[in-house]
């Protein structure tokens, strides 16, 4: 197709442009660790279009703590610890899927979590690599791919300006960064994604944008993100919506991943100012412009109740008590989601080792300033 030879172009070169955008299928755990079926929606998103295959790389102890308990996602409350347990995949799984993906002519994308599973990715020799909205403020992750010397992708949903001012600063040893504007909600309303950001991220932070797009209609977001300058759009990808992945009901099956391609291909080779009037017309101009929004970053409405939550913080991994004194492997930097309280951000990680517990901290629950 010569959608993919565009993608080609921008993927041997690294040069990110609206004109070339690289879009990415997002696969996430559809697959439900099935190499047979990863290798069938690699094959189905390379015919829709795409010029990337994205996957994630999920050890359960590096997201979240076991008893974090039931999290509301697009198909319903689950246990999303055990169903994340249950997605631990070998690492002859990953090889073989990216070898897959490069013989089809087009990029491999892996999302690692946790030190471990980036060590593993390492291995891959990838690319590029993906850090993913919850994981901006991992510091000690974000320190460890920075070394790499392979660009990098980082989706700053649920994050203020200052958050990714922090984590740009660290991922700047990269040979190139792109920023992906995101909206951490399932799905997110159209109405919130606010694209006239884009140039403003991409003025203050000296980098190209682009979007990482949970909303359900398959053009709007990523045409309008392109006419804002968009040079990557990644978007969740299943066979069918009824199929039982994480995210697949909000994921866009192969006929509508189609359509958004088709739609992004007008929109690189169209103005600013066609691609707006364009969807003012079939879309209606009062639309349009709610989708493009005021141009000031903050958090979405949508995701607002998801901010210390999503994000990293630092949790307890036993009980501990009060007069103990804290040492590795007491705590990890996880994700708090809604049952448990956050603590600490994970900058301060290094800096509690040898302190010492005033209260009893339960296993899981954030290890906060009074707590030490």
């Amino acid at each position: 197709m010569n959608e993919n030879k565009k993608n080609l172009i921008k993927i041997d070169k690294w040069v990110f442009s609206p004109k070339y955008p690289l879009i990415i299928a997002e696969l996430g755990t559809s697959h439900n660790g099935s190499i047979e079926k990863a290798k069938e929606m690699v094959d189905a998103a390379v015919e829709a279009g795409a010029g990337c295959i994205k996957v994630q790389m999920v050890i359960a102890n590096e997201i979240l703590a076991p008893n974090t308990g039931e999290v509301p996602l697009p198909g319903g409350k689950i246990k999303l610890y055990d169903r994340f347990k249950a997605l631990e995949l070998k690492q002859n799984f990953y090889e073989e899927i990216k070898e897959y993906t490069e013989s089809k002519k087009i990029l491999f994308l892996c999302t690692p979590f946790g030190l471990k599973s980036a060590k593993n990715l390492k291995k891959l020799e990838p690319k590029v690599v993906k850090i993913a909205s919850p994981e901006l403020n991992f510091t000690s992750l974000l320190e460890e791919i920075a070394g790499w010397e392979v660009p990098i992708l980082l989706s700053s949903g649920v994050s203020r300006l200052s958050d990714i001012e922090t984590a740009v600063s660290i991922l700047k040893p990269a040979p190139q960064l792109c920023l992906l504007h995101c909206i951490t909600s399932y799905p997110a309303p159209e109405t919130e994604y606010n694209l006239s950001v884009l140039p403003n991220l991409a003025a203050i932070f000296g980098v190209p944008v682009g979007v990482s797009d949970h909303s359900s209609d398959p053009e709007l977001v990523p045409a309008l993100a392109i006419a804002m300058g968009a040079s990557v759009i990644e978007k969740h990808f299943c066979l069918s919506r009824s199929d039982p992945g994480l995210d697949d009901p909000i994921a866009l099956p192969p006929d509508e991943f189609y359509k958004m391609t088709r739609a992004i291909y007008r929109a690189a080779d169209a103005t600013t100012n066609e691609i707006i009037a364009y969807y003012g017309l079939e879309r209606g101009k009062e639309l349009v412009q709610q989708i493009l929004g005021s141009g000031v970053k903050t958090l979405a409405p949508s995701e607002m109740s998801n901010y210390n939550l999503t994000n990293r913080s630092i949790h307890a991994l036993r009980d501990i008590k009060k007069g103990e004194t804290l040492k590795k492997g007491d705590y990890a930097c996880l994700r708090t989601e809604k049952i448990l309280r956050p603590g600490l951000e994970p900058r301060w990680e290094k800096e509690i080792e040898g302190r010492t517990a005033r209260n009893s901290i339960p296993s899981g629950e954030g290890i906060r300033f009074e707590d030490i």
